[in-house]
């Protein structure tokens, strides 16, 4: 709905009180804010996540002492900052349901620190003022060997950091410096937050930083596992990436000359274990689920919601469908999406406190089908390599030690490897979309003609391939695929 705009301003905080009236505004002074947090990764599901609470929280005159400063080891990230800077770091963030939106501008960032500069990251970092140092970095920025699932030592990335110690590059290098600065300095440790969607992110952020320590110094290793904190997190919101679309929109809609503006949907969850060494805000105040335990909720969430994506993703993909919410308009992919979900997920996500898994899931078909988000499905599909092994491989397991159906889970990783063999239905080429792309696509055209090579790839599978039960149907699954096409494969799965 247009809000009748006149006039557009640039976004910055000496035209913030000159903004529409339709705009909610930040009720507390920037220069009020102290600083309290670095973050890694500041993009845009930490601008619709993390700041979005914690300017929530600012807003109602509290915890100004907890600003966010902003950090990146990519070089990518520089246009980002150079984009923030301009605008005061600054951000209009718009949520939108089926049949409505909002947006507010939120400012708990008073920084950004020059990208991969780690000199600066590293001040900022020994500063006491920080207690917390939370990380957006993606599943795949935490260093993990895709075989083991542990901590890769061996990465070029981390050796490059243990041949110079002094002036780290990575995350978890800066971090562990930081730490072995602030103990030689007598100042407290603090805590490391992942805010990252993959499961036990505490787990997973501790034993990056604690392999990375003892790389460097045991004795600093030790100090860590005793004295630093690593809560695990469920994070929870759908923010597709900002273009021209958005910025046009904040321009039309509200009058924001807004660079870097983000979109997402109006539901919000974060649970989070109260586990923080040195302080923290009162997310409490403003939403945030403080438990003993998120691994129920993460369980839930990883499984139902992000294993959802994975399902019409890939058939999204294939029959040339752009946006997330027009896949589910597809009674074929909706229909393969409920089944999959009610008879072979749901059965084996264990019981969340206060939580109706069936509830839950109707919710999650709804923000899925949610026509104003414009989630690419293109994104969806985005680094499978990754997101299979946390998303799909785990409850295909559990059904086949519960013995329960594998039928709608086999062919969703079909579909992956169909995709991945590089074209559409339509012949359309698939720009590379995965950070193993070039592997991927080679072994999804040997799967052509021996489909087994494609669960042979034990980083992802493990041992799968020697299941007999599913690779049958997996196979099966992939030759009716190549044959029959997508359409006619989901319809035969349907039919059952």
């Amino acid at each position: 709905m247009s809000t009748g705009i006149s006039a557009v301003r640039a976004l910055s905080l000496t035209q913030l009180d000159q903004l529409n009236s339709g705009v909610s505004l930040p009720r507390y002074r920037r220069d009020a804010l102290g600083p309290g947090i670095v973050h890694f990764g500041p993009g845009n599901f930490h601008r619709v996540h993390q700041a979005v609470y914690l300017d929530a929280l600012m807003n109602t005159g509290q915890d100004l002492d907890w600003g966010v400063v902003g950090a990146s080891v990519m070089p990518g990230d520089k246009a980002l900052r150079q984009t923030l800077l301009a605008q005061d770091l600054l951000t209009t963030v718009v949520a939108q349901s089926a049949s409505d939106r909002n947006a507010r501008v939120i400012a708990p960032m008073i920084d950004y620190l020059p990208v991969a500069d780690s000199t600066a990251i590293l001040s900022a970092l020994v500063d006491p003022q920080i207690r917390i140092v939370s990380l957006t970095v993606t599943e795949g920025g935490y260093f993990i060997d895709s075989e083991t699932g542990r901590f890769n030592d061996q990465h070029p990335a981390i050796q490059a950091d243990v041949n110079n110690p002094l002036e780290p590059k990575t995350v978890f290098g800066l971090i562990v410096r930081a730490l072995a600065l602030r103990h030689e300095q007598g100042v407290g440790p603090f805590t490391v937050m992942s805010c990252d969607n993959l499961p036990h992110n505490g787990g997973v952020t501790r034993a990056a930083v604690l392999g990375m320590a003892q790389l460097l110094a045991s004795a600093i290793a030790d100090w860590i596992e005793l004295n630093v904190s690593f809560p695990n997190g469920m994070v929870d919101r759908i923010a597709p990436a900002t273009g021209d679309r958005e910025r046009q929109l904040v321009r039309d809609e509200y009058g924001i000359a807004d660079n870097a503006p983000v979109f997402c949907e109006n539901y919000l969850q974060w649970v989070l274990e109260d586990k923080f060494v040195a302080g923290r805000p009162a997310l409490e105040k403003v939403g945030v689920q403080f438990v003993e335990d998120v691994t129920p909720y993460e369980t839930m969430k990883v499984r139902i919601l992000n294993g959802g994506h994975a399902l019409i993703a890939y058939a999204a993909g294939l029959m040339d469908i752009e946006f997330g919410s027009d896949a589910m308009q597809e009674p074929l992919i909706r229909q393969f999406l409920g089944r999959v979900e009610r008879e072979e997920i749901l059965p084996i996500v264990p019981p969340v406190p206060n939580t109706d898994l069936s509830a839950y899931l109707g919710l999650i078909l709804t923000r899925f089908a949610n026509p104003r988000i414009g989630d690419t499905v293109r994104r969806l599909c985005f680094d499978g390599s990754n997101r299979q092994p946390k998303f799909i491989v785990p409850t295909v397991r559990d059904q086949l030690a519960n013995g329960g159906s594998v039928d709608g889970l086999a062919l969703a990783c079909a579909l992956w490897c169909r995709y991945c063999y590089g074209t559409t239905e339509s012949g359309t080429e698939i720009e590379p979309n995965d950070p193993s792309w070039d592997r991927l696509k080679r072994v999804a055209a040997e799967s052509k003609t021996r489909p087994v090579a494609w669960l042979e790839m034990r980083d992802v599978y493990g041992d799968l391939s020697e299941c007999e039960h599913f690779a049958a149907r997996f196979v099966a699954a992939l030759d009716s695929l190549w044959q029959d096409g997508t359409r006619v494969t989901l319809g035969q799965y349907l039919g059952r």
